[in-house]
């Protein structure tokens, strides 16, 4: 594990981030639930290109986020089988506390809305899209 991927690691646990990135002196934190950071430093066209990332959970939409962000390695609190595999396919060093079938939503009673709108996608770009639309609908109820 780099240097960078233990501070990453270390900050989220301290600070109770749900994600920290870390590339030499450039540090990008949140606090925000799921995707949203994600998404959001995605759209403003943030360049995280090789970052050392550490993070609370990982589904497949964080997954393909972070194939897309082209970050260079993860540490994963908890990760998800099928964003494992997607990470590995795409040469992203990871390492993680728990491995778990699927994540669940919020409610502990079913899929993670995330993870439902992209279980059977394959392409990052239609995974974007599919993230952005599940977004908008969860905004709007």
């Amino acid at each position: 594990m780099s240097e960078n991927l233990n501070l990453a690691k270390k900050m989220l646990l301290e600070e109770e981030l749900t994600c920290a990135f870390i590339k030499d002196s450039a540090i990008y934190k949140s606090k925000k639930r799921g995707v949203l950071p994600l998404i959001e430093w995605y759209d403003q066209g943030l360049n995280l290109k090789d970052f050392s990332v550490a993070d609370k959970v990982v589904g497949k939409a964080a997954a393909f986020l972070y194939v897309i962000l082209e970050i260079k390695e993860l540490y994963a609190d908890v990760i998800s089988k099928s964003a494992l595999e997607l990470l590995i396919k795409n040469n992203i060093n990871v390492s993680f506390g728990l491995l778990v079938d699927y994540i669940r939503n919020r409610t502990n009673t079913g899929f993670c809305p995330m993870e439902q709108a992209t279980i059977n996608i394959d392409s990052p770009a239609e995974a974007v899209v599919a993230i952005k639309n599940k977004i908008n609908e969860l905004n709007s109820k």
